[in-house]
């Protein structure tokens, strides 16, 4: 049985099909080998005496043509009108999949150019819902009935009281880390009360904000994002657009805002729970009693570096914040989207928090703080 002919048609060829091209005759089909359609200037696809054509037909339609590598001047005349629309859609989804497969292979200034550019894009997005969260923030200040009260206490306790104990745990760790590698240190110059300042100064200052921004980076940052992509891919956000609300005022204020106010909550905890790692070290090697631990801290410890370590909590919280849920919202229809903008939230996050601390060193050294 034949499915095809070919015929010359001045400088091109017109393909006819017959019978019924579909799944259940695509073993028949393959054996009768492909039409020969290269160098042709223009195909013309005749499906005047097609019977049937499904999408299983239709790729096989195409490959036995010689899809891709076919002349750009393709007609399609005859037949049922739906055969035209199946081939139409089949060649679109193969010429989408085709691109995407396709590894092409660059120099190493097209990759940075491509790098630097994705970066730009990505900047230039951040800074971009980030305005618009201010705005919706002014905007809530000026209508506070349109503030989720529940939804932001729920999000305070899920990112500050939650957090409260492996805050606590690693600031604590960090704490004796430190304290034990100064203590090593000044115990062979015999300036074992300097532990003191060095602890405490490293702690309140950088250590404990630091350490916490990134827990909660890699804690409430991540959950942002994996909570509002999943709302996505379960079009849930689209049902927020059709009740006539905002999503940002419904997810992503209530979850930056209640991040702001956890964050320095948090920092603090740190800076006592680790300041107390370093006390506990001072007294087991340093032979530096709590009472003298104590009394040396209030007597050099100034409030200046506290208040900074203070200051930074709340910008960081902003920042990881509007990355975790702008990225939440950025999530495409599918799972793998989710997984891929999750990962991303928290290297942006991490990288965005190290950056800001840098940012902050710097102008605390120019003013002299």
């Amino acid at each position: 049985m034949s499915f095809w002919s070919v015929d010359s048609k001045g400088n091109g060829v017109v393909v006819r099909f017959f019978d019924r091209w579909e799944l259940s005759q695509l073993q028949e089909i393959r054996t009768a080998g492909k039409a020969r359609t290269q160098g042709a200037g223009a195909v013309t696809l005749d499906f005047t005496e097609l019977r049937a054509l499904d999408t299983a037909g239709a790729m096989e339609l195409l490959n036995v043509i010689g899809w891709p590598q076919l002349p750009e001047k393709i007609e399609v005349q005859g037949g049922d009108p739906r055969f035209q629309s199946i081939l139409k859609i089949v060649r679109e989804r193969l010429s989408a999949d085709e691109k995407v497969g396709v590894h092409v292979s660059h120099s190493f200034l097209a990759q940075l150019g491509e790098v630097t550019v994705n970066l730009g894009k990505g900047i230039a997005a951040l800074v971009n819902f980030l305005g618009q969260s201010v705005m919706g923030f002014l905007s809530v200040l000026s209508r506070p009935h349109s503030f989720r009260i529940k939804e932001f206490f729920v999000q305070l306790q899920t990112t500050c009281v939650d957090a409260v104990p492996i805050c606590s745990l690693v600031t604590f760790l960090i704490g004796i880390v430190i304290a034990y590698l100064y203590a090593s240190q000044m115990q062979q110059f015999g300036a074992n009360i300097f532990i003191v300042e060095a602890v405490s100064i490293a702690m309140c200052r950088e250590l404990s904000p630091l350490i916490v921004a990134i827990i909660v980076a890699g804690r409430s940052g991540s959950a942002y994002t994996a909570q509002i992509g999943t709302m996505k891919l379960n079009e849930e956000i689209d049902a927020i657009y059709t009740m006539g609300l905002s999503p940002m005022q419904v997810l992503v204020l209530p979850r930056v805002l209640a991040l702001i106010i956890s964050m320095p909550l948090l920092v603090f905890v740190g800076d006592f729970v680790g300041t107390l790692g370093g006390a506990a070290i001072a007294d087991l090697f340093l032979e530096i009693t709590p009472q003298t631990f104590i009394e040396r801290l209030h007597t050099v410890f100034k409030l200046k570096h506290m208040v900074i370590g203070l200051i930074k909590a709340p910008v960081f919280a902003a920042f990881i914040g509007v990355i975790g849920c702008r990225m939440g919202l950025s999530v495409e229809n599918n799972a793998r989207s989710v997984g891929l903008n999750t990962t991303s939230t928290v290297v942006q996050s991490v990288v965005a928090v190290i950056l800001l601390n840098a940012v902050f060193a710097v102008v605390c050294n120019e003013l002299g703080y």
